[in-house]
């Protein structure tokens, strides 16, 4: 049975969310080169690992609009994607097949603990002020990522570090007039803004020799032969193995709780006992994906915070991610066009995001250090480390050590227990 109408979708319409859709996949359309690139030093071989990242995204993200009917895009997962490349393969020499092999098998107990309710549980079971925290905290990271993306933000020399970039680049010059841009045009509530500022800041970059003017508009799609079903499940479950399958489904879990929530909580999505209405579905959603992208030949997937973009543009039902679907589809056939879009275009978007989403920081409770300190420690470390499962998995940790500390145990909930000892064995496995 399809999810009901919310007042959301009677008061939408396709126009609105045709241009969310389209935003949001504006803003993660790097997934498509960055993914399997990032793979390629895993010995995954580039092409297929392109299509295998088109489909999956294209299959989850259709899910989530048609099953969860949520404005939510599913892709596969920056940091996991690295994980398993210079981590898994790289430093602890497995095979990238063993490593998809430990990918499904995340991805399949994903799918039971979805279907009978334990992730939508464990999801219910995190207190408001970190909810608030990692909305805040995605809005951070997504800041972080657009101005590491322009250049604005740098890596930095002689033990600092980060740095600020060249200013005068004429690329950082774009991204900072495109920033402006988008701004001025929210300002005046324009529609669409910021996919307008993000395709003005393109042709920009194209007219002014930044970015190149792609030689073709339309080609076929690699052979998926490569990397479809090549994954050893079987060498993935050995005993030696158990720290990567025990990585893999941590991160997962906390980022797509903590992304879903973050989400929706900017969204007004959450009902009054700060639930949000369809979240099993959503985890299925992404469960889902994970299992079929490990089966065509890509990492975990979930939910992209890049929703954001497409939220802010108007998107409030499934029709977005259809939309968002739709193109992900198309980019099997216009990947030269589409992957020409250069990172001064989409970087902005992201900073103007990152900046709307911290609005929650107003509500945070900032009498009690017990939520205070947890919410601060989920905050600046999903920003700082550039790792949204590392903020997560210390905000479960501290907020259960805090409150036990000050003689308030009782104040966590079962499933914040469940989800503080996940994260602490997180932590005591984790391949560093």
């Amino acid at each position: 049975m399809a999810p009901t109408a919310t007042p959301d979708e009677i008061a939408s319409s396709w126009r609105r969310e045709f241009l969310a859709g389209t935003t949001t996949f504006a803003t993660m359309a790097y997934i498509i080169v960055v993914n399997p690139k990032i793979l390629e030093a895993a010995g995954i071989p580039f092409g297929a690992s392109m299509v295998a990242t088109i489909v999956s995204a294209a299959f989850g993200t259709l899910l989530m609009g048609l099953y969860a009917n949520r404005p939510f895009a599913i892709a596969p997962y920056m940091g996991q994607n690295a994980f398993i490349a210079y981590t898994v393969v790289g430093r602890m020499g497995h095979s990238w097949e063993t490593a998809l092999g430990a990918v499904f098998v995340s991805g399949a107990v994903f799918t039971m603990l979805s279907i009978f309710g334990i992730r939508k549980w464990l999801a219910e079971s995190i207190p408001e002020n970190l909810k608030r925290a990692f909305a805040v905290g995605i809005g951070l990271f997504l800041a972080m990522i657009g101005l590491a993306t322009v250049g604005i933000v740098t890596p930095g020399t002689g033990g600092v570090p980060v740095r600020v970039g060249d200013l005068n680049e004429p690329s950082v010059m774009l991204a900072t007039a495109g920033f402006v841009l988008i701004v001025a045009l929210l300002v005046r509530r324009v529609p669409g803004a910021i996919l307008i500022g993000i395709f003005t800041a393109a042709l920009a970059a194209m007219a002014t020799g930044l970015a190149p003017i792609p030689a073709a508009i339309v080609s076929a799609p690699p052979s998926l032969a490569a990397t479809f079903l090549q994954l050893d499940v079987g060498a993935a479950l050995s005993w030696g193995f158990i720290s990567v399958i025990l990585t893999i489904f941590v991160l997962d879990l906390v980022d797509t709780i903590g992304t879903l929530i973050g989400l929706a909580y900017r969204t007004d999505m959450l009902d009054e006992q700060g639930r949000l209405p369809g979240m099993g579905r959503a985890l299925r959603c992404d469960a889902l994906a994970t299992v079929a992208g490990s089966i065509l030949g890509t990492t975990t997937c979930g939910t992209y915070i890049e929703s954001a973009a497409g939220i802010e543009a108007g998107g409030r039902t499934g029709r977005t991610a259809v939309v968002t679907a739709g193109w992900f589809l198309a980019a099997l056939f216009f990947a030269p066009i589409l992957s020409a879009v250069p990172p001064a275009a989409y970087g902005p978007a992201l900073i103007v995001v990152g900046m709307i989403m911290v609005e929650p920081a107003a509500a945070l409770d900032y009498r009690d250090l017990t939520e205070l300190a947890p919410a601060f420690i989920t905050l600046a470390l999903m920003a700082f480390t550039y790792d949204l499962g590392i903020g997560l998995t210390a905000g479960f940790v501290s907020y259960a050590v805090f409150k036990t500390l000050s003689g308030r145990a009782r104040e966590v909930s079962n499933g914040m227990w469940v989800l503080a000892a996940l994260s602490a064995l997180f932590y005591g496995f984790y391949p560093y």
